[in-house]
């Protein structure tokens, strides 16, 4: 009711929408995501075998080692801190995201965490063992045929069931704060403190929504480091493409091989003018390397992880080829149990026409000599 004020004045009005119950329940949502992070160790930075002689230390940050296995974790928690304090998180509303696989697993345990159910939206080609993992945390799958429909058919169950799109691709470079609050990148560099390089010449690191990347580089500016930034991309992505012409609205008719990384359109999450340089690195060339990753280290990862380290192995052949001495960092995505029907297959690198055998012959040939193949 509209009340007048003494003299004829309007009165002021007034909308209280302060629901105490609410507020409750998303101080405890809050406390509970906030908890995960206190409790979480930090993760390893792993040494990658090269000749001494050389004088240069190759680096992987391991962040299969999350608890739920992936980058991913860190980007899922800083969502849902980013979505429950602006209020778009809602008790007994399902949170709804676009997804090939692993942000889904990490988002579907922070959902189960604070009691909200999830749906996962993603490409009907995403590995069994992904789709597996995201009903173990208590989500559920929505899939569909065509990869770039993700996005629609997301904010369409959204809207149909009252609940919040999250959008990792728009929202993840701002969920995170890329001028430390222990980031991946001020985590990198506080571990490479008593190292011999603690300042790397390169960090690598491939782009699924581009967050990650976008969150290295921001920070590597703010603090005035001189450590350059490459992004590698597979084949079937646009971030490429994008980049080198500077257009905006690039396209990809299909989805990318490589799962996690790899887009068909540029991201907004995508800041292109904050990195240094991007490779554009053939499938068959990502699935060698992490091969070779697990003949070196004895650890399997995820084809992401691969592309991140063929591109990091070339970096270092230039610094070896320049007489140059220093450190590199590139990382550990996922654990490779995600996609042992894929990477891992031989059957499946015949059905997808990928040969690696000269891309296996360039790395066994370069860590052997020195000399990185033309």
């Amino acid at each position: 009711m509209e009340r007048q004020q003494a003299g004829g004045a309007a009165a002021t009005i007034d909308v209280d929408r302060t629901d105490p119950e609410y507020r409750a329940w998303l101080k405890e949502a809050v406390r509970k995501v906030q908890a995960d992070a206190n409790r979480s160790a930090d993760t390893h930075l792993l040494l990658f075998p090269l000749p001494e002689e050389w004088g240069i230390d190759l680096y992987l940050k391991d962040e299969s080692t999350h608890p739920t296995g992936s980058l991913k974790h860190r980007l899922a928690r800083s969502l849902f801190l980013y979505g429950l304090c602006n209020g778009w998180i809602r008790p007994g509303r399902p949170v709804i995201e676009a997804s090939s696989g692993s942000t889904a697993v990490s988002e579907a345990y922070f959902a189960k965490l604070i009691g909200v159910p999830f749906i996962a939206v993603m490409p009907r080609t995403t590995s069994r063992e992904k789709t597996r993992l995201i009903e173990f945390h208590g989500g559920r799958c929505h899939l569909v045929d065509d990869p770039r429909t993700v996005y629609e058919v997301s904010a369409q169950l959204a809207a149909d069931t009252g609940g919040h799109y999250m959008d990792q691709f728009t929202y993840a470079e701002r969920a995170t704060d890329w001028r430390g609050n222990n980031n991946i990148a001020e985590s990198i560099y506080q571990q490479l403190r008593l190292e011999r390089y603690p300042e790397p010449a390169w960090i690598v690191a491939t782009a699924g929504t581009g967050g990650t990347s976008a969150t290295i580089a921001r920070y590597v500016h703010y603090t005035q480091y001189d450590t350059l930034v490459c992004v590698p991309d597979p084949e079937n992505s646009c971030f490429f493409e994008g980049w080198t012409t500077g257009n905006p609205d690039v396209s990809s008719d299909c989805g990318s091989r490589i799962e996690g990384i790899g887009r068909p359109r540029m991201e907004p999450s995508f800041v292109p003018g904050a990195i240094d340089r991007m490779m554009k690195v053939p499938d068959a060339a990502s699935v060698a390397a992490v091969r070779a990753l697990e003949r070196a280290i004895g650890r399997k990862a995820g084809g992401s992880t691969g592309t991140g380290l063929w591109s990091a192995l070339k970096i270092v052949a230039e610094m070896v080829a320049a007489g140059r001495t220093g450190s590199v960092v590139t990382l550990i995505c996922d654990p490779g149990d995600r996609y042992l029907d894929k990477y891992y297959s031989d059957a499946w690198l015949e059905e997808q026409g990928l040969d690696i055998t000269p891309y296996a012959a360039a790395i066994d040939a370069f860590l052997t000599t020195g000399t990185w193949p033309d």
